[in-house]
């Protein structure tokens, strides 16, 4: 989910030493971050936004700029859409979309829009970094599936159904009736297949979740979620959920939310916790990674603190803010809190016996297939 709160890259050697430092419980896994096969893997961030964010859209700098090229990471799923709201939604997301493509066209040597899975190769061969653009709701269709159309054209090419609450498309997970698609969620599932763009469950109750992946045509994806069965959350998948994805062909994203734990910092043990639980129930070829971060770290200072406090209040005002969201547990794991946080999840995955292979699928080879399959 996005969380627009203020951030700035840490170098890794200050990130890892802040953790430790700050959290007692963090992580105490080695400083390091060498896996030797990284470099050469095809990475993709299922849910991500360039740079560090701001509570408004700002122009990359240079320090931005270089943490994605350290980064290493391929490709992210970049949501330009506003949540959680009907009102202005259309004309906002328009904005969005003519910001981010000046901010493309400013920087053709480090970013890429990616319209079509085989642009994917491009950006690696490249070393830019390939953006996606998606949402995270579907408000700013309105009533009007004819907009699917005009967002389509301007490059959008993966859609959440529903965010938190209930729109017009079905339920998301947070609303108690737990109501499935609409017959208008089930109209525009079929559009999205039609247009060979990315249907995505993310935020979607148990029972849209579940039609969704039965309604698509193609394969879907959970770009950013958890496993209820490692922690109990509404915004985490149940296996059965996970288990028909995969069945079908879709793959799910692990994020590094509050939610990978019932109480306290997420933390980069928790990634790893759910991303084998993913792979138990869902298969090797189904699990990949969507941290529903940033490219940048993040320099917790008071005006960061205050910011992230008012963000959380400002969410549960609306009444779109999930469970376990506190102004003391930050959307981001302190011992990842660095560019190359995929380079040592990957160090992580070694250390405990993951083939190389294996490593290389969940760090992105599996979201690259899933685009090139689905996103012609």
């Amino acid at each position: 989910m996005p969380f627009p709160t203020g951030r700035r890259a840490f170098l890794a050697t200050c990130a890892a030493g802040a953790a430790s430092a700050a959290w007692p419980h963090a992580f105490a896994g080695p400083t390091a971050t060498t896996w030797p096969r990284y470099r050469d893997a095809l990475v993709v961030d299922a849910c991500a936004s360039p740079g560090r964010p701001e509570r408004e859209p700002h122009p990359l700098d240079a320090a931005e700029l270089a943490d994605i090229r350290a980064g290493g990471v391929t490709a992210i799923n970049f949501t330009v859409g506003s949540v959680g709201s009907y009102d202005d939604d259309f004309e906002q997301t328009l904005r969005s979309i003519a910001f981010w493509d000046a901010q493309v066209a400013a920087h053709p040597d480090a970013l890429l829009k990616v319209v079509r899975g085989a642009q994917l190769d491009e950006a690696k061969r490249s070393g830019r970094l390939g953006i996606v653009f998606g949402f995270q709701d579907t408000t700013m269709y309105g009533e009007n599936l004819e907009r699917f159309d005009v967002f389509h054209d301007l490059g959008v090419r993966i859609v959440q159904l529903t965010y938190n609450r209930r729109n017009l498309v079905g339920d998301g997970c947070l609303e108690p009736g737990n109501a499935g698609l609409s017959r208008f969620g089930l109209e525009l599932v079929a559009r999205i297949n039609e247009r060979s763009a990315l249907v995505d469950l993310s935020h979607c109750g148990q029972r849209t979740t579940r039609e969704g992946i039965l309604a698509s045509r193609r394969p879907v994806a959970i770009t950013h979620s958890g496993c209820a069965a490692v922690a109990g959350s509404p915004r985490n998948k149940r296996d059965e959920e996970l288990r028909l994805l995969a069945e079908r062909g879709g793959v799910v994203g692990i994020y590094v939310m509050p939610y990978l734990r019932t109480q306290g910092q997420v933390q980069a043990d928790d990634v790893i916790r759910h991303l084998e639980h993913a792979l138990d129930v869902c298969g090797e070829d189904h699990v990949g990674i969507g941290t529903d971060g940033t490219t940048s770290g993040v320099e917790i200072t008071a005006a960061y603190k205050k910011q992230f406090a008012d963000e959380i209040a400002e969410r549960a005002r609306r009444g779109i803010a999930a469970p376990g969201e506190r102004a003391d547990s930050f959307t981001f794991a302190p011992d990842l809190n660095t560019p190359t946080r995929f380079e040592r999840l990957a160090l992580l995955l070694s250390q405990r016996g993951h083939s190389d292979a294996r490593i290389e699928k969940v760090l992105g080879a599996n979201f690259a297939r899933l685009f090139r399959d689905v996103i012609a």
